[in-house]
């Protein structure tokens, strides 16, 4: 089933579509469709990675020009990737613009490592910061947004996450308009196209899986006013690119409209008017699906408890992800994983400064594997 709107040709699937507009300076609500149902983050969890680097490069744990480690589990990751090898470094620098700009999961895991020991330990720590930000629905299993069904979030959690990475780490939001990325003798290119066709737009994030659909998190600045939306489950890059540019043309026109004393949210309700369709049921859309199973069924071994967080039962794998159009087919996260043959790649239980006195629970490390067996499998494809 497709969603559709009354500006633009189908956008989204029905059971993936979620989407919210925040004025980031009073906080309230634009507009919201699903905006509390479970959907999948896919690389919009390198927010939260990020977030959590700025963290610590705001404490003096890390520097710009510290040369972060790559093991042999960091280099295994699946594309998109920068390929690097085990035992190469890369400064944290540079691990910031790939992150942002070519969404590196090698890189994501390689940040996890030297901030959590592992990748399985840190994604317990970002849940732990996710819930102190107000991220009351939000789970991490891992750093990248690689496909699992433990890992899940909502359009909500996301605007609070973004609005929390720009009130919380202004002198850093920068970084998430940056146009290009170079690295070993290529340049690429910020998936984010809004950044250069909607006025205003500044950041921050895209991302894609199967599972979730299109993914974006933006945020835009006119005349004073911010404003923050967040739409998962776009069925193209285009049509997500182009709903969300809806969304925040909508959202600037809120505040042309005068207030009517008389009837307080009409100038809201009027700039939104097209959006009224952008489900069939706005508060009952189907849940995500993985492998052609309910999201509630997949996860329900495990019975997800975010104050005790404790280790979960390994959901499904997921299905190989086909190609997506343009630049963002390297979005698509695969995650085709055999046994684990590394498990000395998810040992270590140091706490970082920064969360001492945290209660973490390190479940069992999720399956690795190597880059020639990932491009052996895509090859069989």
């Amino acid at each position: 089933m497709l969603v559709t709107t009354g500006l633009c040709a189908p956008v989204a699937f029905a059971e993936k579509y979620a989407s919210i507009v925040i004025d980031a300076d009073t906080h309230e609500v634009l507009h919201a469709r699903n905006a509390d149902d479970a959907r999948y983050p896919a690389s919009l969890t390198k927010v939260m990675t990020l977030y959590m680097l700025f963290d610590a490069l705001e404490a003096g744990e890390v520097t710009l020009d510290e040369r972060l480690m790559v093991s042999r589990f960091a280099a295994s990751q699946a594309p998109s990737n920068l390929k690097l090898r085990p035992n190469s470094s890369i400064t944290v620098s540079d691990a910031i613009g790939a992150l942002v700009t070519k969404s590196a999961n090698d890189v994501a895991v390689v940040v996890a490592e030297r901030l959590g020991r592992t990748e399985t330990r840190f994604a317990q720590l970002m849940t732990i910061k996710a819930q102190s930000l107000g991220l009351e629905n939000t789970r991490f299993v891992n750093a990248s947004g690689l496909p699992d069904s433990r890992q899940v979030s909502t359009a909500r959690d996301l605007a609070i996450l973004a609005e929390a990475m720009f009130d919380n780490h202004g002198e850093s939001y920068h970084y998430f308009s940056r146009p290009r990325f170079s690295w070993a003798g290529k340049t690429y290119k910020n998936h984010n196209e809004l950044l250069e066709t909607v006025d205003g737009v500044d950041g921050i994030k895209t991302g894609y899986t199967r599972a979730s659909g299109f993914n974006l998190m933006t945020s835009a600045e006119r005349d004073g006013h911010r404003i923050i939306a967040i739409m998962l489950g776009g069925s193209t890059s285009k049509s997500r690119n182009a709903h969300v540019a809806a969304l925040v043309e909508a959202a600037f026109h809120t505040y042309e409209i005068p207030d009517d004393p008389a009837d307080p949210g009409r100038n809201i309700e009027m700039a939104f008017s097209a959006f009224g369709s952008a489900a069939p049921d706005p508060n009952a859309a189907a849940e995500p699906m993985i492998n052609g199973q309910r999201l509630s069924v997949a996860t329900a071994a495990s019975a997800i408890n975010f104050k005790t967080l404790p280790a979960p039962v390994p959901g499904p794998v997921p299905e190989l992800a086909p190609e997506a159009d343009e630049e963002e087919a390297e979005e698509i996260l695969v995650a085709d994983a055999g046994p684990i043959a590394e498990q000395e790649f998810e040992q270590g239980d140091a706490t970082p400064t920064s969360f001492e006195g945290a209660t973490v629970v390190i479940p069992a490390g999720r399956p690795a594997f190597s880059v020639s067996e990932y491009e052996a499998r895509q090859s069989a494809q």
